[in-house]
C-alpha cells in the first residue's frame, strides 16, 4: 500500500451516476480523502459512517471525500443507502482489473488515503484505528467519535 509522503497515481473511474472523475478532478478544490472498500467487508461497514460523519463537516473543514468501491454499481447503491453514505462514490471495475486498487497498492479494505492538493499521500490508513480516525476527524474540523460509539482501537481489513 501506497505510505505517507508517495505521489498518488492518477486513474480515471466512473462514479455511481457515470461521471468519469480522475485524480485532477478530485483535487481541483483541494485536498480529498478516498477510501477503497467492498461491500463484502465487515470492517468497512464500521468505517464508512464515520467517514461519513466527517463528510457531512465538509463546509468547515475543506475536505471532499470519495468512496472506491471494488464492487458492482447495483451493490454499491445498496451499501450506500444501508449505511447512510452520501458522498460520490467510484467503481474500480475488476473487468478493468482493480486499476485505482492496484495503482495504490491495495491489498487489503478499508484502506483510506488523504491527498493533498498536488496529490502527495499526507495520510494512509489500513483497516480501521480510533487513533487514526480521530487525527482524520480533527483534520475534518470536529471530535469524530461521540459516546455510545462502537469504535475499537484497531481492527484489521
Amino acid at each position: 500500500m501506497l505510505q505517507v509522503g508517495a505521489q498518488a497515481p492518477d486513474f480515471r473511474l466512473l462514479d455511481l451516476d457515470n461521471r468519469i472523475w480522475s485524480l485532477e478532478e478530485i483535487l481541483a478544490d483541494g485536498p480529498a480523502v478516498i477510501s477503497f472498500f467492498k461491500i463484502s467487508c465487515p470492517v468497512c461497514h464500521m468505517t464508512f459512517p464515520y467517514l461519513e460523519r466527517m463528510h457531512a463537516n465538509t463546509a468547515a473543514s475543506g475536505l471532499r471525500f470519495f468512496g472506491v468501491s471494488q464492487d458492482g454499481k447495483e451493490a454499491t447503491v445498496e451499501f450506500n443507502r444501508e449505511f447512510g453514505i452520501t458522498f460520490p462514490t467510484l467503481l474500480d471495475a475488476a473487468s478493468a482489473g482493480y486499476r485505482a486498487s492496484n495503482g495504490f497498492g491495495i491489498s487489503h479494505v478499508p484502506s483510506t488515503f488523504l491527498l493533498e492538493k498536488d496529490g502527495v499521500i499526507s495520510w494512509a490508513l489500513d483497516g480501521f484505528s480510533r487513533r487514526e480516525l480521530e487525527r482524520l476527524g480533527r483534520r475534518a474540523g470536529l471530535e469524530l467519535f461521540r459516546p455510545g460509539d462502537y469504535a475499537p482501537e484497531w481492527k484489521p481489513g
